[in-house]
Formats: C-alpha cells, structure tokens, sequence
C-alpha cells in the first residue's frame, strides 16, 4: 500500500462530512472526506498536484496528484448560485501547484450573506482501492495541518484515470449552434446517436473530455452556444460514429426550432433582464441552514420577515391568480447503506428501472409536445451509462441499489452544480425527479399519477420536480410560488404549456406562509400577495377573471385583420423557422410569415443545403401559410454562424465581420442556390425575400441582378418583392436611397440596437443597457419609416421590439404598419394595436423622440398609456 497526506486548506474548525448542510456532500455522493467552517479567507493547495477544475464562478477547485488522486475543495454550500461574487481565482485549470500555494482567495461575508453555509467540504473521489486511513480530530484546525491521511492500492492511478481516451482516428469540430448549449434534451439527443452506433465517441470542449453516451457526462461539459466541440472516435466505425454524433446536434436544433425558443439575447425588455438577472444572483438558501456571521461562529440566521406582506420573485409562467396556499409533502425514501449481494442488488435495481421506463413511456404518450419531450429527456437519465456504471460500481462495492443509484444522481447534480451556465444546473430537478421515480419503483410503490389538492390551490414549496407537477389535480391548481427555482428549468416550461401562473425565486421567507393562508400570484409583475384583505382578494379575483377572459378573447379576435381604433391597417406577422412554428403562427391568427430565418439549413452540417432540400423546407411552410405572405431572409451566416464547409476567415470581431448579404455575395454559387429553391415555391410570388445586414444600395442591387437572371431561367414571370433589412445604422441613414431599389424595409431592432449603441447585446454586464427604446434607435427607425412613406415603401419590424407593449405605441406612431414576432405573441399584440389610434401614437413617438434616455421614454409611454384618453 502507497500513501498520501493532504493538508487542510483552510483555518476554522473541522467537522465531520456527515454534518455538511448538503445531502450531495454528506452522504459521500461525491467522495469522503471532512469539512472545515472557515475563518480565513485564503484557499491554499492540500497538496501538489495539477489543477483539474476551476469553476466560472471562482467558488472550488479541483486537484489532481501524481498519484491520479483527486482532491476537490468546495468553499461553502450552494455557493454556485453567487456566480463568481466574493470569489478571486488565483490558479487556472492545468497548472501545476505546490502544498501551500494560494488556490482562491474569497470575501468572508459576502460569501456568508449569499451562500447556503461557509462550510468547506474537502473530499476525495472515490477510487477502487483507494481509503481513509486518519483524518483530523473534530475541532479548530489551521491551514498546513494534517488533514487526511491516504492509503491507496498501486493500481489506484489507472483506475482514477476514466476519461474516455482520445486517439482520434476521426475527428471533426463543430460550432454548438443551440441557443442554450448542450443542456438536458440535446445531450440526450447526442447521447441516443452516440448508443446507436459500437463505437467509443469522445467529446472534447472547454479543456474537458465526455464519453458521448453519457447525457450526465454531456452536461458537465458545460457547453454554451457558439462554443466549439470536438467529436472523435477510433475504430472501424469511427467516421460514420462521429458522423451520427454530429447529426444529434441537428436533431436538436430542429427541435430547439420547433419549440419556438426565440428569445434572442438582447431581445427582453430592461424588465425582464432585470428579472432574469436577479434569477442568477445570491438566492436564499432552499432548506434551513447554519451559515457563519460576524456575530459568532454557526450562529442562525432566520428568514428575514415578510415587512409589507409580500415577496417579489421571478416570472417563470406568465399570469394572474388567487387562492390558497398548498404544501406538498414529498416522499423520503429511505435507503440501506449495505446491500444483500451484488447479483440480487443489481437485479433489483434493473428491476426498478424497467418499472420507472414503462411509466415514462406511458406519460410521453399522452399530453402535447413539451410533456412527451420532458418524458423523453427523463428516459435518457434512465438509460445514461455513466450513471448506471456509477451505480453498478457502488452495487460491487457492497452498497444496496437504493443507496447506489443515490450516489450516481448525487455525483451527477454536483458536476453540473460548478457549471456557470445556469440552464444547465436547473437540469438538476430531472435528475431529483428520475432519483425519486427509482426509489419509490425499488420500494414497490409508484409517483401518484392524479394527486388531488383542495379547491383553488396554489402549491408553495421549495422546489417542484416536474413528475409532481404533472400528478397535481389541474383542476384545481391555480398558481406555483417556489422559494427556489428558476425560469427555464423544466417544470417552469411545463407550467407555461398547462398556462398555470408560475413566480420562482421568492427567497427562504416563503416558508413562512402558512397552510391555506389566501394568496394573490401577480405572475405579470413577479409579486406575491400574502394574507391580503378581504378587499384586496375581491379585487384580484376580478383580476384574474379579466385575465383569462382577455386571454380567450384574444385567441377569438386574433382570426380577424388587424387594425388600430381609427381604422388604419397594421399587419401583424410571425417570425418563424420550421413548418411547426407555421402551424401554431396560423392558428394564433398570424397573417403571413415576417421573418423565416433559413440560416438553420445551413450551419452545423459538412456540406451546403441542396436546391432541392431548401425547397422542399420552403415549401412545407408556405403550404403550412396557406398562400399568407413568406418573407424568406437569406441565409444570415458568417461572423458569428460559421460554416464548416466554408473557409471564412477568423475574425476578431463577428458582429462586424463577413456576415449576412456580405457572405452571400462573397459566395455566389450558395446564393443561387438558395435563390433557385426560394424562387421554385408555389403559389408564385408568395416569397418575398430579405436581404440582411444591408449597408450600401449596391448590395441590394447586385442581389436584384442575381434574381432576374435566374427569373428568366425558371419562366419564372411574376416580379419578386426584395426587402431590406434595417439594422445597421447605414441602412438607416441612407434609408431615401434604399428605398428606391426595394420593395420594402425590414427592422430587425435587436441589431440596430446593438450597432447603435455599441453594446454586444450577447454581454452580461450590458444587458440591461441595451435597449431598443433608446432616443438615437428609435431616430434611426424614424428616418427608415419617413423614408418608406416617401416613396411609398411599407416599413415593418422583425425583431424583439415589435413584441414589446411599450414599444408597439412608438412604432405605429413612427409609421410601422407590420409587426412581427414568435407566434404565440400575436394574439396579445393584436388586441393591443387595436386599442391605439395613430395620432394618439404619433404624438407620443414626437415626445419620445426628444428626450434624453430610454428610461424617459419609458416613463413617457407609461405615463400616457395610463392616462384618459391615452395612446
């Protein structure tokens, strides 16, 4: 037997692990080891060793020994959620290290105030053969003791060493295109392809390395949008292994497409970023907790008090409701730590997977799109290997099933924990929920498919997996208030598909509602109303009813031509990218397709779109149209879409590089392509096509000049309408000009907000200054519309900001008369161009035109939407 000494990192006082306020750290889910409640403020190394992890957030770090043992420090529980406040990293991932070197360096009481507990657990992974032989005495401790003492068997190293092997006898790197990176339904996706095929795939990105069947592995890697992955594989199979990992990536953005997700970056009110901002900061703690205070050590913090009878949180289903508080109790299963005998364990945790597949099968079955894909994403955490090989390795070592697949889910939840992307740690609920599906299936029971709930029931609790959402009694379930939570986990998806109100992160004093207690949801304003008055209830409740009766007058009116209260006609359209999404537009009432976004045929792939697989696409939507307008943009690609089949160069600033109608130009024979498909749609002269990131008259003329050649090729004899799209400030200052060679203008405001303001409206520090509100966007969007009513050219917006209701007086007072967005919004927007009149709104626009921040503008619209007789 070999040893090995780790040192205690920080000075404080050393705990048992058992007594860390995190299930994931106290029942050895990660490894054993000890704690330490800190006093000091400086990480230094336990050992030497190279760096293996250091999180976004600056709050752990991992260590890798010579010996291949590795050594994790955390610094406090749920410290993640402070994403990066009161952590200074002094080390990076690959760096050889020193016992004693300074690792982070963290703010006392920052951390105390914003995380769960200061507790630092210090733990070692497990590894066959590898043991604790002496670890500290309960009690103060100071950095540079000896913390742990290892003993390890001479095979330890190879076995720590389970990264999949990358020799690469195939290889390809993509770009990710998925707006929200690889979170739980692509990697499920990925990892499908990647079972399919009898080969080992290995996935490579951000310095980490996955096993590509593994959806738990997929997720750690903490891949984002844009981020390059690399795909390889050995063997004889290797290419086509790789080829089929790669398509996972397409059926993933044909499903991201056709579940609508369109909230582009930079595209949600200052409201809303300010919502989803406060979503991402220091939440409360989701259980009681010791945390450490200047007032002494492990002393209680209590929630603080409800002062004003109510609790701001976070939107996560939009809607308005009363009714009384309800709090679920959930099952605890308890688990056996020692097991009956591999073979006897392990059948029975097969068993008990069975079980929970059959019913996941069964729930996909029945419901709409989200319920099935959720059902879908939870049967891949069934069949994940690394979970199930995790688990088996705890059977082998003598565990029971229960408390191996326990660890397996606990270890997965803690690598997805250090992720900085928060999409991704909110796909800890799944693995909660698969967690508690295969306790109860081992115990012989089963989730309740129908929980009932008392009459108007507003279910209050912590967290809320979304097998206990989809068991509730929906007829009586009114509205979720979770203390925890967030926006696009998915139970909140769930929530909005089902339309039941839904506010997350309303902090710790949620607890402090009482069973029954009356309770208004303003899930508009992202408040909850406590024990309100009798008066206040009458009033909410007629709220409420107002609510769902606008609703399903919105849904009835939306069939019917827009127009504004004095009678002028506003188009109102979608924007979409896939025949799906034309399906829901005309059913919401969309009048035409505003923006298809075709771009999706042609990243992520080796080769360019055939003519005939882009017309085939075209064609399935303008049939979905049923002869309603198609206005087809060409392929936005370059700059920040790059093209694997296309040597576009590396570009130090995308946004302002080769990108839009420039990379059309620069490769002709994709432009023709794509053109031919779009011109061989039926009915004739249904497309109208849009040019992006136009700048000068040239670019559009050159494009004119490509059409009715190939015009003339197809006898294809009826005149094609060609649109510009206004989003640079160019386009806009030279709009008189433009105007004259186009048949229309196009807005697209999340861009020209950008340009304008010179802000990347994909920047966190920015988000909440970029908005498309700003005097100098909204004068830029002035000359275009002035210059369209000139020469008799219909101006419409495309972006962000023609869904916005403050933003839809401004634009119709400007002289915009088309609006498009995602499909869902046009019933909304429609009732409310219905509600204005056009001198109401150009009077207004006037004013707005003159002051100094989009703030005023703000304050404006507000103040005269209000008012008698408003716009």
């Amino acid at each position: 037997m070999a040893s090995l000494t780790v040192l205690a990192p920080l000075d404080g006082w050393c705990m048992p692990l058992a007594q860390v306020p995190d299930p994931v750290f106290a029942e050895g889910m990660i490894g054993d080891g000890v704690a330490i409640d800190p006093v000091s403020a400086v990480v230094v190394a336990p050992c030497d060793g190279e760096i293996t992890t250091v999180p976004a957030g600056g709050h752990a770090v991992s260590i890798r020994t010579a010996e291949g043992v590795d050594v994790l420090v955390h610094v406090g529980i749920d410290s993640v959620k402070l994403a990066g406040q009161g952590f200074q990293p002094l080390v990076r991932v690959g760096q050889s290290i020193r016992a004693g070197e300074d690792l982070i360096r963290f703010d006392l009481d920052i951390v105390a105030r914003g995380a769960k507990s200061l507790v630092t657990p210090i733990v070692v992974t497990p590894v066959d053969g590898l043991r604790i032989a002496r670890r500290h005495e309960v009690g103060p401790i100071r950095a540079g003791d000896v913390l742990l003492e290892l003993e390890y068997a001479a095979n330890a190293r190879a076995q720590i060493a389970r990264d999949p092997v990358d020799d690469g006898a195939a290889r390809r790197t993509v770009t990710v295109p998925l707006r929200h990176g690889l979170h739980a339904r692509p990697a499920a996706l990925l990892a499908k392809r990647a079972r399919a095929v009898n080969t080992v795939v290995t996935l490579a990105a951000h310095g980490k390395t996955a096993d590509a069947r593994s959806v738990t592995a997929i997720m750690a890697l903490g891949v984002a949008n844009g981020d390059t992955l690399a795909v390889s594989a050995s063997g004889a199979n290797a290419a086509r292994a790789v080829d089929e990992v790669v398509a996972g990536l397409d059926d993933a953005l044909k499903l991201e497409r056709a579940a609508g997700d369109e909230s582009a970056p930079g595209s949600s009110s200052p409201n809303d970023a300010a919502r989803i901002a406060a979503a991402s900061s220091p939440a409360p703690a989701a259980r009681p907790c010791t945390r450490h205070a200047e007032a002494g050590r492990g002393s209680h913090i209590s929630d603080p008090p409800i002062a004003d009878g109510t609790l701001s949180g976070v939107v996560a289903a939009s809607g308005f409701a009363t009714g009384f508080a309800t709090r679920l109790d959930r099952v605890v299963v308890a688990v056996a730590e020692n097991g009956k005998g591999a073979a006897e364990e392990s059948a029975e945790l097969d068993r008990a997977l069975g079980i929970v597949r059959a019913r996941l099968t069964r729930i996909g079955g029945v419901g709409g799109t989200t319920r099935r894909e959720i059902a879908e994403a939870h049967l891949a955490f069934l069949d994940d290997p690394m979970l199930n090989e995790a688990a088996h390795e705890h059977i082998a070592a003598g565990k029971s099933a229960g408390f191996a697949w326990r660890a397996a889910i606990g270890a997965a939840i803690a690598a997805l924990d250090t992720l900085a992307d928060k999409r991704l740690r909110e796909r800890a609920d799944d693995l909660l929920d698969i967690q508690s599906h295969v306790l109860l299936a081992l115990h012989g029971e089963a989730q309740p498919m129908t929980r009932q709930l008392m009459n108007d029931s507003v279910i209050v609790a912590d967290e809320l997996l979304p097998s206990e959402l989809l068991s509730l009694d929906r007829k009586h379930l009114k509205g979720i208030c979770l203390s925890g939570g967030g926006p696009t986990s998915h139970v909140a998806i769930l929530a909005a598909a089902m339309e039941v109100p839904m506010l997350v992160g309303l902090g710790s004093a949620l607890r402090q509602v009482g069973q029954r207690e009356a309770l208004i949801v303003d899930a508009e304003r992202g408040v909850l109303h406590i024990a309100p008055s009798a008066e206040k209830i009458a009033d909410a409740q007629r709220h409420a009813e107002a609510w769902h009766a606008r609703r399903a007058a919105e849904r009835a009116a939306a069939q019917r031509e827009c127009r504004t209260r004095d009678g002028t006609r506003i188009e109102v359209f979608a924007n979409l990218g896939s025949v799906a999404e034309a399906e829901a537009a005309v059913a919401a009432g969309a009048e035409g397709c505003g923006l298809l976004r075709t771009e999706f045929l042609f990243i992520d792939r080796d080769s360019a779109p055939s003519e005939a697989e882009q017309r085939e696409v075209y064609q399935g939507i303008a049939a979905a149209l049923a002869g309603r307008p198609l206005v087809l943009r060409l392929m936005d690609v370059g700059g920040d879409k790059p093209l694997n089949y296309l040597p576009l160069p590396h570009e130090e600033n995308p946004a302002l590089g080769l990108r839009g109608v420039r990379t059309a130009l620069r490769y002709p024979d994709l432009l023709r392509t794509q053109l031919r498909a779009a011109l061989r749609v039926k009915p004739t002269g249904v497309v109208r096509l849009l040019l992006p990131m136009i700048t000068e008259v040239a670019e559009v003329r050159a494009i004119r000049s490509v059409v009715d050649e190939l015009r003339g090729e197809l006898s294809h004899s009826a005149p094609v309408e060609i649109g510009a799209m206004i989003e640079t400030p160019a386009a806009a200052l030279t709009a008189d000009r433009l105007a004259a060679v186009v048949d229309f203008f196009s807005i697209g405001s999340n861009d020209l907000t950008q340009y304008s303001l010179a802000m990347d409206r994909g920047h966190p520090e920015l988000a909440r200054r970029i908005d498309a509100l700003h005097p100098a966007v909204l004068k830029l969007i002035a000359l275009a519309t002035a210059a369209g009513e000139r020469n008799g050219k219909l101006v419409a917006v495309c972006g962000g900001m023609a869904a916005e209701p403050a933003a839809v007086p401004l634009l119709v007072g400007l002289g915009v008369r088309e609006l498009s967005v995602v499909p869902a919004a046009v019933p909304a927007l429609k009732r409310e161009v219905r509600e204005l009149t056009v001198s109401d709104c150009a009077a207004l626009a006037a004013r707005c035109l003159e002051v100094e921040s989009a703030a005023e503008v703000r304050a404006l619209v507000a103040q005269t939407i209000a008012s008698p007789g408003g716009a």
